[in-house]
Parts: structure tokens; C-alpha cells; sequence
């Protein structure tokens, strides 16, 4: 099971933005006080990067009466966001930055109750691909390079990642299977908190998202040696992918807001007008092609039919891995 950006891409057809109904209808509603902009990852991983930038394109560009507030909620692999957003007592101002723990978190503790259908579609930002990462001091420089240094150190090879069933942890799954791995694996609260612990040399190596990598990449600490994309990421072209070297895998991760279940829907209305906006502003389409993302406009029809699909992906992904 692979879940690709053709995958991605299918189901949505071309990026229209049907925004004049929306406009029409959201004039009939505004914020009456601070957004609550919850974010389903520790600080500094990828979701609160996109977080943090949406809020300040909003500011810079005037876009909202009342201004967006990160609120960090990444614990339990997200459960913590899950369960902030569905039992808040005021969903209409309340939406949250989510990617893919939206659908596996859910999956894997059932004893939350969480049916991502009640949640309220707001926008779908773009997609991020994985790299996998070393150290510059480790000396390894290609992928072939890193199966034996693992194999060789007998299952005392040490990863990080954010957690058993979130992203990260998926592909390393697939990859340690695929290659007959034994390594042992740090969760974190953010992929933030990964990347400083493999430039601190805490951990072996990671699986991170190009952009919660870059700095450290454009500093020459960080080595990438695979990417786990359909195609080679422009920012990193001598890298090969996984299907490469021979494996029918790619995992991408979504970068999408959505509102909390029971949110009206002139609230609703005002958010996807909202975040379509900043959608094609310069800004965030200079931010997608920055930090590698792939662009993935949704409209909230679109976007709840990609959720029933990605459950059933990620049901057969976590069963394939024993999870």
C-alpha cells in the first residue's frame, strides 16, 4: 500500500476555486474574538511551521477581524488536538492545522470516540513529502550506506521520529520490513524536537519532512539519502527515491485546517473563503515551493471524500505493519 501523490491528485481533478458562493455567504459572519488555532504537533515540526506562517500571512495581508492564536495540542499523537476540538464549547472558533495522525491516531485508539466525518472541512494546503536524514559525521552518504551501518550494529541503531502510528514511524515501518531492518526508535513530541536531537547527535537518523530538516540541511549537518516521494524533490535532485531502489512506496503527509464538529455554517463558509485566500496568495505558493511541498486545493466536498479515502489507506497501511 502506497499512498502517492497520483493518489493525492485523483481524486480532486483540477484545482477550481468555487469561491463566489462562499463569499456570498460568509459575509454573513465574522469572528467575534480570537481564533483558536490549534495545531496537531509539537512546537517546531512541520504543522506548526505552516501554522505559524498561515498566521502571519493573515496579519500581513489584513485578512481576518480577529487574529489567529497557534495553540500547540500534540500529545498523544494528536489526541490531544482531537479531543480539544471536539469537545470545545465554542466551534466556531476553533479550527485546527492537521496532517495525517488526523486519520491514523483515531484508527489506533478507537477508545476515543473520534469520527473524523463530524469534523468541519476548511482547507486542504498542499502535501509534504519524507527524507530520510543522517548526521554529516556519521560518514554515511548513500542509502546502501546506511543498510549495512544498521545491519551491521545488530538493532542498536537509533532513530527518532513522533510517535508508534504517526507518519514517520509508517515509513520507517515499511522501510525496516522492506530491507530486513532492526532499529530501535525515540518518539518525540514534534518533528522539531527530532531534527535538534539528530544535530545533536542524540539519535542515528530520522525520517523527517523537508522543511522541518532545512535548516539544518543548509548548514551541511544534515546528509538526505532517500526520499520517499514519486518523484525526486527539486531541492535535493542527486537524492533518489524509494522507488528507486526497487520499492512501490511513497508516503505523503497532508497540510490541511479543519474546523470542529458543530462549527455553522456561515462560520465554516468564512473559513474556506478565508484560507483560500491565503492559498493563492504569493506568500504561501512561495512557501510550497520553498520547503517542497506539493499544491492540493480541496473544496470541502472534495476534502471529506479524500478523509474516507485515507482511512481506508492508512487501515490497510497499519495492518500491512502490524499495527
Amino acid at each position: 500500500m502506497n499512498l502517492t501523490k497520483r493518489t493525492l491528485l485523483g481524486i480532486v481533478g483540477a484545482s477550481i476555486f468555487a469561491t463566489a458562493p462562499i463569499q456570498a455567504f460568509a459575509q454573513d459572519w465574522q469572528p467575534r474574538k480570537p481564533i483558536d488555532f490549534a495545531i496537531m504537533a509539537g512546537a517546531g515540526g512541520g504543522a506548526d511551521q505552516i501554522a505559524r506562517f498561515i498566521q502571519a500571512i493573515a496579519e500581513q495581508e489584513d485578512l481576518t477581524t480577529r487574529p489567529l492564536v497557534p495553540n500547540n495540542k500534540g500529545g498523544g499523537s494528536g489526541a490531544e488536538a482531537l479531543i480539544h476540538l471536539s469537545t470545545t464549547n465554542d466551534p466556531d472558533h476553533t479550527i485546527l492545522v492537521t496532517l495525517n495522525s488526523f486519520f491514523t491516531t483515531p484508527l489506533r485508539q478507537s477508545d476515543l470516540g473520534i469520527d473524523i466525518q463530524t469534523f468541519t472541512p476548511i482547507a486542504m494546503m498542499g502535501v509534504d513529502p519524507f527524507v530520510l536524514w543522517v548526521h554529516k559525521d556519521s560518514g554515511i552518504t548513500t542509502f546502501e550506506q546506511y543498510i549495512d551501518t544498521v545491519k551491521e550494529m545488530g538493532g542498536e541503531y537509533v532513530m527518532g521520529g513522533t510517535g508508534a502510528g504517526q507518519e514517520d514511524s509508517i515509513v520507517i515501518a515499511f522501510m525496516s520490513g522492506a530491507y530486513d531492518l532492526d532499529v530501535k526508535y525515540i518518539p518525540y513530541d514534534g518533528g522539531g524536537a527530532v531534527a535538534k536531537d539528530l544535530a545533536g547527535q542524540q539519535i542515528m537518523a530520522t525520517v523527517n519532512n523537508p522543511a522541518e530538516a532545512k535548516g539544518f540541511y543548509e548548514a551541511g549537518d544534515f546528509v538526505p539519502l532517500l526520499a520517499f516521494s514519486d518523484e525526486r524533490i527539486p531541492a535535493y535532485p542527486d537524492v533518489p527515491t524509494m522507488k528507486e531502489m526497487g520499492q512501490d512506496f511513497s508516503y505523503y503527509n497532508q497540510r490541511a485546517v479543519v474546523g470542529a464538529p458543530g462549527m455553522s455554517d456561515e462560520a465554516a463558509a468564512y473559513y474556506q473563503e478565508l484560507f483560500a485566500t491565503i492559498y493563492e496568495t504569493e506568500a504561501w505558493q512561495g512557501y510550497l515551493e520553498s520547503e517542497s511541498l506539493s499544491p492540493l486545493w480541496m473544496n470541502a466536498d472534495e476534502q471529506r471524500d479524500y478523509w474516507a479515502l485515507q482511512v481506508e489507506n492508512h487501515k490497510a497501511l497499519l495492518a500491512a505493519l502490524g499495527e
